[in-house]
């Protein structure tokens, strides 16, 4: 294991847990055998200066196919684990860790399906702060593939399709590498991508927002959401705007959601000015490439998150991820309800010396 003692995050993952083993056997683009003797602590090092160097890529590949940080984590750290242990020299180490780290995040997938027709509520992909891999020429895909609404819209396809989509429509594997990662044919994965492509496209908005102009609309949001301003937050969203939340159970929600811009504009000014009065701080933050914030409570701990969803110069939608279960890998997590109450209690302190925290 020597070559696991460079890897700065290769260590197991935060449960303790390794992801099924499943179909990960089968290796891809396999050339021969690594040399052993006297040159294998050589190797192992090499091993894990090229995994490290992979490590975005496959993080990337694991977080669009399961929309989970923690588990996209513990599925690059399984593909560490049977990298180093293999004594098989891939002809293409990019291409035999994506197809690995992908045959795990499907079966993980797999299992994470039954337990998410059991969650309690509406379910979110764990919120991203940063996509850790860049590739200049895929830019658009990268951005396009990685946002909440984009994630639930993967949800709706099924483990192969959204592998085969991943895998070829946001990072350019070729049908044949691709084949070899999902173990079916190439004339099969084009028919998954296809389906996967129809799919996706009828559930895209139509408008898209330009970069700038998304940025300063956030900013003009936050700016009213600070004042607790209605008139300001009504003139920013759609008509038929929807907030909604992701507690899981585990955490105050606001029933099953809150809709159109009267109710949504009121709902927000509502929260502000009690949440700063007991020393809660928004933090606007891009999340998962889009406008958003984060919720601390005093002492800096998450609350939850916020991500705005801006398509044609609006508003349209709204989600919040308030489950600690996953907000732990922002840093340490707020007692929800305590802070609840606690805003509750300051609605009836005197309103004089308000200012809005947002940093």
């Amino acid at each position: 294991m020597g070559g696991l003692s460079r890897l700065g995050r290769g260590q197991p993952g935060r449960h303790g847990r390794r992801a099924s083993e499943g179909e990960g056997g089968r290796h891809a683009g396999v050339r021969g055998e690594w040399p052993g003797g006297d040159g294998e602590e050589g190797v192992s090092n090499r091993r894990a200066e090229e995994f490290e160097e992979l490590r975005p890529l496959l993080f990337s590949i694991a977080y669009r196919i399961l929309g989970s940080v923690s588990e996209a984590e513990d599925a690059v750290q399984e593909t560490w684990l049977r990298f180093e242990g293999s004594s098989a020299e891939p002809a293409s180490v990019k291409a035999f860790l994506a197809a690995t780290v992908s045959r795990i995040a499907i079966d993980v997938l797999r299992s994470a399906r039954v337990r998410r027709e059991e969650y309690a509520g509406q379910w979110f992909p764990e919120p991203l702060l940063a996509d850790p891999y860049e590739d200049p020429e895929r830019s658009a895909e990268l951005a396009d593939s990685v946002s909440m609404a984009a994630l639930l819209l993967l949800e709706r396809l099924s483990p192969l399709e959204r592998a085969v989509f991943v895998l070829r429509e946001v990072f350019g594997f070729g049908f044949g590498e691709v084949a070899s990662a999902v173990g079916r044919s190439e004339a099969a994965c084009r028919q998954l991508a296809v389906r996967a492509r129809r799919h996706m496209d009828s559930g895209r908005a139509r408008f898209e927002t330009d970069r700038r102009e998304r940025e300063e609309l956030a900013g003009r949001f936050f700016d009213a959401f600070r004042e607790g301003d209605v008139d300001g937050l009504r003139e920013l969203l759609a008509a038929d705007v929807r907030m909604s939340g992701d507690s899981g159970g585990k955490a105050p929600l606001w029933g099953e959601g809150v809709f159109g811009a009267e109710n949504v504009a009121r709902v927000l000014a509502s929260l502000i000015t009690p949440f700063v009065r007991i020393g809660g701080v928004v933090e606007p933050h891009e999340m998962n490439g889009q406008p958003g914030a984060i919720f601390r409570d005093r002492d800096g701990k998450v609350i939850n998150i916020l991500v705005l969803d801006i398509l044609d110069g609006q508003v349209q939608t709204i989600r919040a991820v308030i489950n600690p279960d996953k907000l732990g890998h922002l840093g340490p997590v707020a007692d929800a309800w305590a802070v609840v109450r606690e805003t509750n209690r300051a609605r009836h302190l005197p309103r004089s010396g308000d200012e809005g925290r947002l940093t």
